[in-house]
Parts: C-alpha cells; structure tokens; sequence
C-alpha cells in the first residue's frame, strides 16, 4: 500500500500506518502539534476546522473535519499556521482581522481567516457565500466581511502559492479510475464507496461507527467531467456540487440558485452530485431539482451498464435500486428546461437543511398546460413527485383559479412526517403555497426572499 503523500504548509509530509478514515483535523492536532485548527462541531458546520487545499482543480476551503486523510495523497494542504509567510509576515487577511477587530474569542477565527485566505487566492467577492460556512457567536459578520473586503484586493502573498505534491505511487485506496473502480467494487459489493465524506464523515465523527473497506473516489479523474451529450449534459458523479452550480449558471440558473444555498463553500468543494443522489437522502437538495428537469441516471456494476429514470432510483426510505456493487456512474441533464423554479425553506437561509425543497416545471402552450413535473424533497421518505398535482393541472387553463384549486391534492401525494425541522402541517401548507409562488413568479410577480419592500 503507498504511503499518503502530500505538502503541510509547503513541506512534503509523508502518512504511513493510520487507518484510512483518520480525519485530518485529528492528525493535525494529535500528529503535528498544529492545534490552530479547531475542532468545533465537528460534522462540518461551523468551519472552525477549515483548511485550505490545492490541487490540479485549483485552491478550495475544506473541513478538515470530515476529511479523511487519504483523499489529500498529491495535494497541498495549508493550515493557518501556514498563513503566516517565512519571517512571520502576517497575510493581508490576518492583518485585516486585525485591523477591523473582527476577532473576539479567538475561537472561530483560524477558520474564518483561512476560508477568507481562498476568497482572496481566488479573487472571490461573494464574501457572504464564501463566509456561510464559518460561525461566528462572539464578534458577529459585520467587522469580519469588512476585513474581507479589505483584504480583497491586497497582493496575494507568494508563500501561499502552492503547488499540488507530486507522487510516484498510486493513491492509497483510491481506484484510478471509473474502470478500476467497476472492477474493485464488483469483487467488494459490501465496501463503502467514499466520494466528498460530507456525509460518509459523520458517521465516522458523530455516530463513532467502524467502516467496513473503504474505496476513495477523488483519483477517478473521469468522474469528474461534464461533457456535452445530444440534448443535454452528462455529469460525472464525481463532479463537486461547486463545480456543479458553475456549469449550470447559464443554462440552468433556477437550479444553479438551489445549488448556491447547498450548505457552504467548504461543503459545497467537496460533495459530490453522485453522493447526493446516492445516499438517497429524502431531503437531499439535488434530487427534487433533477427530477422535475427529467433527468436520467447512469449506472454500472462491472462491465453492465444501466439508465434509468432519476426518480425511479428511489423506492423507499433508505433504499434505492442500486444492485450490490453497482454504483452512480453519471446523471444526465437535459440542455432545455425554461420553466424550472426550484424553492428551498429552511430554517436559515444559509448553511441548512430543508424543512421543504419543491421545484416546479410547468409547461404552457397558448394559455393551457401541456406537462408537468413537480418534484419535492422533505415531504415523504424518498425525494418524488407530485403526481395528483400534476394531473390536476395537465389540460387546465393556466390561471390562478387552476393552481388553487389543484392545492388539495398534494394531501394525496404527500403525508409529510413532523419532525426537530417542521410540522407536518407546515410542511403541507409550504408546498402549496410554493405552487402559488410558481405561478405569481411565472406572471412577472417579485416573490424573492430576499427582497424586502415597505
């Protein structure tokens, strides 16, 4: 088995004899003494544990937390204590906290300057977004994103330009490739296929559990393409949700927006589109959207390879038609859904969960309905369709008079459970009056959240 191989703030470090779901933030802390890095939830919501990763897709804040050491083998990793440049020049960033008194416990603060350390390497504004995933109980936003917006256009220091390792041996545990990873699985149906950990990494750090063999599937380079296919594109299930909503900007900017409120930047550059759909989540944010665009997913167990209808993937709670060693190879994306509208409730705008997820496709053709998709997320055991719904519009004159009087029938599609995120009722009143926003939003009506008027 190689060693895992990577740079620590720009020296080679070498990992031998630690189990393969050994989590960096404990290495960090236990093996290298580099306690800046803190551990505070420890499931990857508070970014107290973020660290800064380069490789050959570029410069990107990750939970040290839920990451597991051998998915950094031929990479740079560069704590906070890296920030600081050889003869102990503070970067811009820490002498903009400083500047700006953005720093009260101290406790958040490694985490906040290393997540504003990568907006800056990266020439990213968006200091709202970039920041969602770093909690804050002591300072509050306000001097922080002042030190941000200081820092932004201040040189980038050189000693944090780092080259992603270079390895002569394979990644450990790492299947090279989609291939290697069909034949490795078939011959281990009952290993654990690890693709971001977002998820995968809370079972490790919260329920304590012991995996079984564990395959990494960052070296499987060809997972991590979206190419151009006759009507549409086919995603790599590798692809990040970042590297997701980026592609989907233009062509799709209503699930591009779904995609900008999944969880936090840190979450966000490591998850994986695959995983999303894989874990069959039912308040997983992807799916419902992919479902209402028609999506189709691809799957493969050795050399066999199947397509199958998106939302037929998901038969029950916790389980999907996925075969002992078959995996998520790929979705595809149809190029043309003009009509999708993807609405997300939660709790707090950033950086949570769904209470409610429903997207909308309505197709209208001289003033009536000719097709509908209407999926949702949150409202039953797996991710589906609102199909009395639908039927209750399909032939209907669209107007308002129609979308009200289809409302009752999401009691017959849906009976939502009440849990910690929402009421049943809730739930149920939710989806209807996200129908209702469909249709005000279609006629030109401003429904954002986010915008407020006397």
């Amino acid at each position: 088995m190689t060693d895992i191989a990577f740079l620590l703030n720009g020296t080679p470090v070498t990992v031998a004899g630690e189990r393969p779901t050994r989590t960096l933030l404990d290495w960090l802390r236990d093996r290298q003494g580099l306690t800046g890095t803190k551990e505070g939830c420890n499931e990857g919501d508070c970014g107290a544990c973020t660290v800064m990763v380069t490789d050959d897709q570029g410069c990107r804040a990750l939970n040290a937390c839920i990451l597991f050491l051998p998915q950094l083998h031929g990479k740079a990793v560069r704590t906070v204590e890296g920030l600081t440049g050889p003869k102990g020049e503070m970067h811009p960033v820490q002498e903009a906290m400083v500047e700006h008194h953005g720093s009260q416990c101290g406790f958040c603060t490694p985490g906040f300057v290393v997540s504003m350390a990568v907006a800056q390497k990266n020439g990213a504004t968006d200091h709202d977004d970039q920041l969602a995933g770093n909690l804050c109980r002591c300072t509050g936003y306000a001097p922080i994103i002042r030190a941000a917006e200081a820092a932004a256009t201040a040189p980038v220091p050189k000693w944090v330009d780092d080259k992603p390792a270079r390895s002569d041996g394979a990644a450990p545990y790492a299947p090279g490739s989609a291939d290697e990873l069909a034949e490795w699985y078939a011959a281990h149906p009952d290993a654990m296929l690890v693709a971001g950990a977002t998820d995968v990494g809370l079972w490790v750090t919260k329920q304590l559990r012991e995996l079984p063999e564990v395959a990494f599937l960052h070296a499987c380079a060809d997972l991590q393409r979206i190419e151009t296919v006759a009507g549409g594109w086919r995603v790599g299930a590798g692809v990040t949700i970042a590297g997701l909503r980026l592609a989907m900007e233009a062509p799709h900017p209503a699930f591009a927006e779904l995609l900008r409120r999944f969880a936090s930047e840190q979450v966000r550059g490591a998850a994986t589109i695959g995983g999303n759909i894989a874990n069959g989540s039912p308040i997983g944010d992807a799916p419902p959207a992919l479902i209402a665009m028609g999506a189709t997913l691809h799957l493969r167990k050795g050399a066999a390879r199947r397509e199958i209808a998106l939302e037929d993937f998901f038969l029950d709670y916790g389980k999907q038609d996925r075969a002992k060693g078959e995996f998520v190879e790929a979705v595809t994306i149809p190029e043309t859904v003009p009509d999708l509208a993807c609405y997300k409730l939660s709790k707090r705008f950033d950086q949570d969960i769904s209470a409610v997820c429903g997207c909308f496709n309505v197709t209208v053709a001289e003033g009536r309905v000719t097709a509908a998709r209407i999926a949702f997320g949150g409202m039953a055991g797996i991710p589906k369709r609102a199909a009395a719904v639908e039927a209750a519009l399909v032939g209907k004159d669209w107007t308002l008079a129609t979308v009200e009087a289809a409302l009752p029938a999401f009691a017959q599609d849906f009976t939502p459970l009440t849990d910690m995120r929402a009421s049943a009722g809730y739930r149920l009143e939710a989806a209807q009056n996200m129908a209702l926003r469909y249709f005000h939003e279609r006629a030109g009506a401003p429904v954002s959240v986010l915008e407020v008027t006397p």
